[in-house]
């Protein structure tokens, strides 16, 4: 039953329908799911702060993608995580915090393009450009690509929230896990046209920018692998341009699922779990794929495992 009340600033968020006897499992596996996206984003952050071999403008530029994972299961989890054990009527946030929440949704769900299109220009230059690599991606450069990155996220994902907040609210009950903006104008009875149309277009210029600029990049690399008959180079090209391309297609597909679920509303559920999985798989998965595929990580993580196996050794 749809909840009346105008301009509230308590409100209720729906969560998942979850059966009493599967409710703690579900927890389990959602708090093993944010362990691990902190223990390994934070960790691939450590080892490239500590290791100085990985200060290099790929790696600089990857930390950017595990902070916007960090980011991104923070902002849901730990609230979900809460949710889940308590009855639904007590699935309280209040307005403000729900603004917040649905800003760094947003703004997660962005940088997920951004941060990957700025390591897919990276990966262009050192492939295309190897003798001018070092010149081209300095320190400076890596700091504008990021800048950039954060701050074109952060302008876009601001104009959006601003025309929601603008609105008057009827309503209370938040039809999500967690607040996002979708769901905040729905709260409102007033004409929400001008926020559908910015929403659509939004959207539309990110897909396209983001996926123009991979389809773009990976083109000319492709024709540079093609042309060259460096067997090193091409080896290099496969392993590097691989492991971004999975992280790249894993984002894409899952926030496709979401977008294309939202089509059927009769899927409520599935579109909430989505929407979870969305921050889940690649929170996991990212650092996983770029530590198996670089050398240094290996490397780096080899040498710890060794020094503690004769450290162990010595001890006996």
């Amino acid at each position: 039953m749809e909840n009346y009340s105008y301009n509230s600033f308590i409100l209720q968020l729906e969560g998942f329908n979850i059966r009493t006897d599967y409710m703690y499992p579900v927890f389990s596996l959602l708090l093993i799911s944010y362990i691990l996206i902190m223990v390994l984003n934070l960790g691939l952050l450590v080892i490239i702060f500590v290791d100085k071999n990985l200060h290099q403008p790929m790696y600089l530029l990857l930390c950017n993608l595990s902070v916007s994972d960090i980011i991104g299961s923070t902002h849901i989890l730990p609230h979900l995580l809460a949710d889940i054990l308590r009855p639904p009527s007590e699935r309280l946030i209040s307005y403000y915090e729900c603004v917040v929440q649905a800003f760094t949704a947003q703004f997660f769900g962005t940088t997920s393009h951004t941060l990957l299109m700025i390591m897919a220009f990276d990966r262009y230059v050192a492939i295309c450009y190897p003798l001018r690599y070092a010149s081209i991606m300095t320190n400076k450069m890596v700091i504008k690509l990021t800048v950039s990155a954060w701050g074109v996220a952060f302008f876009f994902v601001g104009i959006l929230l601003g025309l929601t907040i603008r609105l008057n609210r009827c309503r209370t009950l938040i039809m999500n896990p967690y607040c996002d903006n979708a769901s905040l104008f729905k709260l409102s009875c007033e004409n929400v046209f001008i926020n559908n149309v910015y929403g659509l277009a939004y959207t539309a210029a990110l897909l396209i920018s983001s996926i123009g600029s991979i389809v773009l990049t990976y083109a000319k690399i492709t024709v540079v692998c093609l042309t060259s008959k460096n067997k090193s180079l091409n080896s290099k090209a496969l392993k590097t341009c691989s492991t971004h391309l999975v992280a790249y297609l894993i984002m894409l597909i899952s926030g496709f699922v979401i977008i294309i679920l939202h089509r059927f509303p009769q899927y409520s559920e599935y579109i909430k779990l989505s929407a979870i999985l969305f921050v889940i798989i690649p929170g996991i998965l990212n650092p996983i794929i770029y530590g198996v595929q670089s050398k240094e990580i290996r490397k780096f993580l080899f040498e710890i495992f060794r020094s503690k196996i004769c450290l162990s050794s010595f001890k006996r």
